[in-house]
């Protein structure tokens, strides 16, 4: 992941965290409307970051190079 997809991510998260402060939202109904609107504000955030520098933020470096299948399978049984 480069520093712009962190700092996207971590401005979605952060949004969210104070919209649901914000609204004093409890139980998993009311959290999911408002990690959707802070997802939406990070969203718009990048995509008008996008046409400003013009190309896209999204990089091939956050991909795993091994499947999640083959690490679970080098895992140590306990």
């Amino acid at each position: 992941m480069n520093d712009l997809e962190l700092i996207f991510t971590m401005l979605g998260e952060k949004v969210t965290t104070e919209i649901t402060r914000s609204k004093d939202d409890r139980g998993l109904v009311k959290c999911k409307v408002s990690a959707k609107e802070g997802g939406e504000v990070a969203g718009n955030a990048r995509k008008d970051a996008e046409k400003k520098i013009g190309k896209p933020l999204v990089s091939d470096e956050n991909y795993l190079v091994e499947p999640e299948k083959e690490k679970r399978k080098k895992l140590p049984r306990l």
